[in-house]
């Protein structure tokens, strides 16, 4: 069996990783220095760390190198305990083992998947299009979709596919306005739309040009004010960086995509793949860990016109908020959906920003808000995600369908 590819670009995350100790190096002698951080900005455990090494140095006397030279080796300890828990990943014997469910529909690349063929009220997901669909249907027993089909509703999922040619050159009118409206067409109805993070924004403005179809809609960490994170806005400064990146292909790579993530949280992958390392290969939590790590690079390009959409207009110019994103040349207006709306916000969101999700809450008419304590993935593949997610939007959807 062959050793992964992951964690995705390597090289970046390597060197994010041990850029601590790269800083350490560097530092001013003094032990106040706010050169050493376990995150960015500066984390609290770390600068509690600093301190405690500090006190400990101070009472047996040694001066200013004694404590540069614990913190370096303390660093050196954590990159090497980051490589060990990249190297236990990168050999684990586990692998997804679930089929795909019947096709109900398929159009270029994306296809219709039916998880409850024998009926139920129907639910047709739409995830983001720059990651696998699969993330709703991860693995043996950490899958959304199978847990709400095994309670006698029927969910369908639109899986977009690895984007062929003509898909390249697609918009997000023809993603919505087209594919999406197809499948739509296609599944059994009326139905309830769930959209997940980018694809809540698909599936909002489809659900506003297709009452006729869509009963319900669930927004699942679906952005909405970009600005809310006051540094989303400089995604839109490197559009022009990423346009030779694009130009081969018509479409922004996956490592530039994964890059991209990367960098809104740079120490968040060292910190995993340490804990990772620490952990039973055995144990359900390692093997959950693999699961949503092989989903995480196994990413998907982004067409260039959308990837200029979404990074010009919607980080750059916040152009859902400011009523300016436009679908078939009209505004998505939130306001305009009068059916029954359900917005989860998980509140260790790193990706959406629980007060970019919650601007959408207040844009849609008695719009329903469950707050979700957990992050953006854990809310729906983590080891809590039943508790926390599965069961309320279950009990939500059930309600939704029987109302009308």
């Amino acid at each position: 069996m062959s050793p992964r590819r992951g964690p995705r670009p390597l090289p970046l995350h390597l060197l994010l990783g041990t850029a601590r100790g790269m800083a350490a190096m560097a530092m001013p002698s003094a032990p106040a220095s706010p050169s050493w951080s376990g995150a960015w900005p500066r984390s609290s455990a770390n600068r509690a760390e600093a301190a405690r090494i500090a006190a400990a140095l101070d009472r047996a006397g040694a001066g200013p190198e004694q404590f540069r030279l614990a913190v370096w080796r303390r660093l050196l300890r954590e990159d090497a305990a980051l490589v060990g828990g990249i190297l236990r990943y990168r050999r684990h014997p586990h692998r997804r083992a679930l089929e795909d469910p019947p096709v109900l529909w398929a159009e270029g690349a994306a296809r219709l998947l039916d998880y409850n063929p024998q009926g139920g009220p129907p639910v047709l997901f739409v995830p983001s299009l720059v990651n696998r669909a699969q993330v709703l249907d991860l693995d043996e027993g950490a899958s959304l979709l199978r847990f709400l089909a095994a309670r006698g509703l029927r969910p369908l999922l639109l899986d977009w596919g690895w984007p062929g040619e003509a898909e390249r050159r697609f918009t997000l009118t023809d993603v919505v306005a087209g594919r999406l409206e197809r499948a739509i067409a296609a599944a059994p109805g009326p139905l309830a739309l769930a959209g997940y993070c980018m694809g809540g924004l698909l599936a909002l403005a489809a659900a506003i040009r297709r009452p006729d179809k869509v009963r319900a809609l669930a927004l699942l960490a679906t952005p909405w004010d970009f600005h809310a994170d006051p540094g989303a806005a400089g995604l839109a400064r490197l559009l022009p960086g990423l346009e030779p990146l694009m130009a081969p292909g018509h479409a922004l790579p996956v490592d530039a995509i994964q890059a991209l993530f990367a960098l809104l949280d740079p120490f968040a992958l060292p910190r995993k793949f340490r804990a990772f390392g620490r952990l039973d290969p055995d144990s359900p939590r390692a093997r959950r860990f693999v699961a949503l790590e092989d989903w995480l690079n196994d990413g998907i390009p982004l067409p260039a016109p959308v990837a200029r959409e979404a990074i010009g207009g919607w980080y750059g110019e916040n152009t859902p908020l400011r009523g300016e994103w436009r679908i078939a040349g009209l505004p998505v207006r939130p306001a305009e959906w009068g059916g029954p709306a359900l917005l989860a916000i998980p509140a260790r969101d790193r990706i959406v920003p629980p007060a970019s999700a919650r601007a959408l809450a207040a844009a849609l008419p008695a719009a329903e808000v469950a707050e979700v304590p957990a992050g953006h993935i854990g809310m729906v593949a983590g080891e809590a995600a039943e508790r926390v997610l599965w069961r309320p939007l279950l009990a939500w959807l059930q309600r939704a369908m029987a109302a009308r």
